[in-house]
């Protein structure tokens, strides 16, 4: 299915406004398929390219997808916003793509790399996000080397479906601390594990397949997991 890419801005309060891409299928989409929004991590910006692979990915599949820009980073800043506009950047966002007048999803999903993953979980928990799912590809739980100290007290007040995404390598996130933790959730989390990925899902150079491959695979596991029932 082939797909079409619609530039956008966002209007964040008291803040210029941010860029946004909206990926589509180009047939029209239906209102009843998902409408995913994903933010990129502290590192990067929207057009990261494992962010340009799944909103293309999810789009030819027939579903909708908004990738935007957080103020720090439509800027020209390393540096990321502080929580409170991170969070009315993620809220501006998914309230623009939800009330698209050319769209109007009926199902939506929060999705984040790595820091636009974890305000968007703070935000469904704190209960102002109200998203139908969330997908999280690379949790930050904690500082590198200090995985006794996880960062997801608000884990307990998540009610809606999940799925996380990590790698065996991923130096922010130990597995074993992450399984503990999940258990907090109330509505039991999916974890899918990308073997030998890091934080970014970046393989060793020995490894048998490349970045795409790993997008792809990703990408397969996002989409099954959006086909099953809640």
């Amino acid at each position: 299915m082939s797909v079409i890419e619609i530039q956008a801005k966002v209007q964040i309060p008291d803040s210029n406004p941010v860029s946004a891409v909206i990926s589509a299928p180009e047939n029209g989409f239906r209102p009843e398929k998902w409408a995913i929004v994903l933010a990129h991590g502290a590192g990067n910006d929207m057009n990261h390219s494992m962010m340009e692979a799944l909103a293309t990915g999810l789009a030819r599949a027939g579903h909708l997808a908004m990738r935007f820009n957080f103020p720090y980073r439509e800027e020209g800043r390393k540096r990321p916003d502080g929580q409170k506009r991170l969070e009315q950047a993620w809220l501006a966002a998914f309230r623009y793509l939800k009330n698209h007048p050319n769209f109007r999803p009926q199902n939506m999903v929060a999705a984040g790399k790595s820091m636009g993953g974890r305000v968007a979980s703070q935000l469904q928990a704190d209960g102002v996000l109200e998203a139908n799912r969330l997908i999280l590809y690379g949790y930050p739980l904690h500082a590198p080397g200090k995985k006794e100290e996880p960062r997801c007290p608000h884990f307990k007040n998540i009610n809606t479906p999940s799925l996380f995404f990590a790698g065996t390598r991923d130096s922010l996130c130990d597995l074993k601390t992450l399984r503990r933790n999940l258990v907090l959730i109330p509505t039991p989390p999916k974890l899918e594990i990308v073997e030998g990925g890091d934080h970014s899902f970046k393989l060793l150079k020995s490894a048998d397949r490349d970045k795409q491959a790993v997008y792809a695979e990703i990408l397969e596991k996002t989409l099954a997991w959006l086909a099953q029932p809640a």
